[in-house]
């Protein structure tokens, strides 16, 4: 009863904050609010869906070159279903660190909390310094891969600059994401880039069956562990994209919505992600395993060139997702979070952008850097952290019995749930952190080896003469 009164106090001050944010008066209120404010339980489903299925899209067909094709599907089915339990884990853990700092009478209304305030709150010091080490590490990595797709995808359509330069010209056009003070003015873009990940997916589906499949094609995966090992992360890194997730609660005018949100957008994003990558992987087999980037091997057309474009777009967007967490963090290191002019932050948030932009110049490899953040960086993340956070949180008798939100009936309530953490645990720290590292690793020092850092044009083909 006590936990039913304090979520009726903050649902109460959550609609009082959507009176405040979300009902202007104005004309130019009203059309703020439909093209910018967002706060809604559709706005948050975008959010997540929309974050989730970015450039990876275009990886994962590569990750079933590896893997093959039943692997390939399982390995989603069992992580888009992981990524969701872990998902929900956050937000259970958001919930408990809210509702205690709302008993204190801590108002949250100009002050954005995140990940690692969770951990603070709930923990302790140590478990905040090694979220925010793996948290602002993974959101960082996940900033430069979204560059790196950018110049991989434009070079499709504008083979007269090499993809090092494309990564200068991508990595100015990123830095305006400055400007978007946080997860609350995404709403359109939020919706736009679902739309236009959903057109990538199916034109990858349709063009690679009317394409056809190429002469003497072969599906040979897998054929070394390290292969193996190194798709299995990327798909991993897939549905691992909750290092933004408390930020996105937090946007919500009602956070206490969020529960099954995660689990619907990876639900939709599975039926853009299973077609796509069965198709493409179907017709060029293989082919894919020197090809990282899907859009490479189709040929080229106005319908292809549209989904460049989109992609495009949509990656300018998920950078700004993966970024604007770590302006947060570098607002309140230098103390101007709650500065109101949108100027001075997006100045202040500058110097964030300058390391994302060199990392993309030295590490270009589309492709096994995906598996790479995934196994060192995504599993402890996105998995492990949330489960160990949350069987410590609640190890107390006195903690699980004045609980906020308790374990699904069906789950067998805490054994039940401390059993399914246990399992993320090991699963991940052994198959992902363990195998896939090691094979992710191997990889990427492959590239390194073949391809040199600072490379201008990685696995672009010859120009013809």
């Amino acid at each position: 009863m006590a936990s039913e009164k304090v979520e009726t106090v903050i649902a109460g001050n959550y609609m009082e904050m959507e009176r405040e944010e979300g009902n202007p008066k104005s004309t130019k209120g009203k059309f703020s609010k439909f093209f910018w404010d967002g706060g809604s339980a559709c706005d948050a489903w975008f959010s997540c869906a929309s974050n989730q299925v970015a450039q990876v899209l275009l990886t994962l067909p590569y990750s079933f070159s590896q893997l093959g094709l039943l692997s390939g599907i399982l390995f989603q089915l069992f992580y888009g279903l992981m990524g969701s339990w872990t998902a929900y884990l956050i937000s259970v853990l958001y919930m408990e660190y809210r509702t205690r700092k709302e008993r204190e009478k801590v108002d949250f209304r100009n002050h954005v909390i995140q990940w690692f305030e969770v951990l603070d709150g709930l923990l302790g010091k140590y478990w905040r310094n090694v979220g925010l080490f793996f948290n602002c590490t993974f959101l960082l990595f996940g900033s430069v891969i979204q560059l790196i797709a950018c110049a991989s995808n434009i070079y499709y359509i504008n083979d007269n600059l090499d993809k090092r330069t494309w990564t200068y010209i991508f990595g100015a056009c990123c830095a305006t994401t400055v400007f978007i003070p946080s997860f609350h003015n995404y709403r359109i873009w939020s919706f736009l880039g679902l739309l236009m990940t959903s057109y990538t997916a199916w034109y990858l589906t349709i063009a690679s069956l009317l394409h056809g499949q190429i002469e003497g094609v072969k599906h040979s995966g897998p054929t070394t562990m390290v292969l193996y090992f190194t798709g299995a992360t990327n798909i991993l890194y897939t549905f691992g994209g909750h290092a933004v997730t408390v930020e996105i609660m937090h946007a919500m005018w009602k956070p206490q919505k969020f529960k099954l949100i995660y689990l619907i957008a990876t639900l939709y994003v599975l039926t853009l992600t299973l077609p796509s990558a069965s198709a493409v992987y179907w017709a060029f087999g293989d082919l894919l395993l020197t090809h990282s980037n899907a859009l490479s091997l189709l040929p080229r057309s106005g319908y292809r060139d549209a989904a460049v474009v989109l992609m495009l777009i949509h990656q300018f967007i998920t950078f700004g997702f993966a970024c604007t967490p770590l302006y947060f963090v570098w607002e309140k290191f230098i103390r101007v979070h709650y500065t109101k002019s949108v100027l001075k932050r997006a100045l202040a948030r500058l110097p964030v952008v300058i390391p994302i932009w060199f990392l993309a110049i030295v590490f270009p490899f589309f492709g096994p850097i995906n598996s790479t953040v995934g196994s060192l960086l995504v599993s402890f993340t996105v998995y492990i952290i949330p489960s160990l956070a949350h069987m410590v949180t609640f190890s107390s008798a006195s903690a699980r019995e004045n609980a906020v939100d308790r374990p699904p009936r069906f789950l067998g309530g805490w054994v039940g749930l401390y059993c399914v953490n246990f399992f993320v645990v090991v699963w991940v720290f052994v198959v992902g952190f363990g195998f896939g590292g090691w094979a992710s690793m191997l990889n990427f020092i492959r590239q390194i080896d073949s391809f040199g850092l600072f490379t201008k044009c990685y696995q672009c083909p010859p120009h013809k003469a």
